[in-house]
C-alpha cells in the first residue's frame, strides 16, 4: 500500500490526497477511481462489529441512489482484506446484503493518517467514523465526523450530496433543512446595479440580501 506523504488532515476545498491501496475489488489508485464522479469515501472502525455492519449495509443498499448520481463509494478500516473479505462474506450470508463497493485494507493506517481518521481522544488504532465527499475535480467538499459508538445518517448523507449537486449545477445555495423539490437561496447582489434589478425581480426576497426561488 502507498500513499503520499501529507500529514495533516485534508480541509474542504483542498484535493483529496492521493493513494494507492488494496481493496476488497482489487488494488486502486484513488485518483484513477475518482475520475469523472464523485466519491463519498467513509471509514468505519473495525469489520465484524454491529454499527459497522448496518451502516455498511446502509450504504450496500443505496447503491442505485449512488450510482444515479454519479457516485462512487470507497470504505475503509483498519483491518486485513482477508477479514474484510470474510466480514463482507458473513454478512451477505447472513442478511443477504453484499458489499459490492471497494472496501479499503488500511492495515499499515497510512490512509487513515493521510485523512485524519485516527483520533486518539477517541481510539489509537481504529478510525472514527468519518465521510469525505469528493467531487470529479478530486476537490475535498464535504467532511462529517462520527465517535465510534454513533452510526451515521444515511439520510443526510444522501441530502448533502444533492445539495452540492444541485449547488454546482445551478449556482444557488441551500437554507436550512433544503431537500429536492424546495427553495434554493440566489447569492446575494453585489453591486448598485444587481441591487436594483434583485429589487425589480419576482423572486421571494425576505430582504435584498436573502431571496429564495423554486428551480
Amino acid at each position: 500500500m502507498e500513499a503520499n506523504t501529507i500529514t495533516s488532515m485534508p480541509r474542504i476545498g483542498d484535493k483529496a490526497p492521493d493513494f494507492e491501496a488494496v481493496t476488497t475489488t482489487g488494488k486502486l489508485k484513488f485518483s484513477d477511481y475518482n475520475k469523472g464522479s464523485w466519491v463519498i469515501l467513509f471509514s468505519h472502525p473495525a469489520d465484524f462489529t454491529p454499527v459497522c455492519t448496518t451502516e455498511m449495509s446502509g450504504f450496500a443498499k443505496e447503491k442505485e441512489f449512488f450510482a444515479n448520481h454519479n457516485t462512487k463509494l470507497m470504505g475503509l478500516s483498519i483491518d486485513s482484506i482477508h477479514a474484510h473479505i470474510a466480514w463482507v462474506n458473513a454478512v451477505h450470508e447472513k442478511t443477504g446484503v453484499l458489499f459490492e463497493f471497494p472496501i479499503i485494507a488500511d492495515i499499515d493506517m497510512s490512509i487513515s493518517k493521510l485523512y485524519g481518521m485516527l483520533q486518539p481522544g477517541e481510539s489509537e488504532t481504529a478510525a472514527v467514523r468519518a465521510v469525505f465527499i469528493i467531487d470529479p475535480e478530486g476537490k475535498v467538499r464535504l467532511i462529517m465526523y462520527y465517535p465510534l459508538n454513533v452510526g451515521r445518517n444515511m439520510a443526510e448523507i444522501k441530502r448533502t450530496l444533492l445539495a452540492l449537486q444541485t449547488s454546482d449545477e445551478h449556482k444557488v445555495a441551500m437554507p436550512l433543512d433544503w431537500e429536492p423539490g424546495k427553495k434554493v437561496i440566489i447569492p446575494a447582489p453585489k453591486t448598485i446595479e444587481a441591487l436594483a434589478e434583485r429589487k425589480a425581480s419576482k423572486l421571494e426576497m425576505v430582504d435584498w440580501y436573502l431571496a429564495k426561488k423554486t428551480l
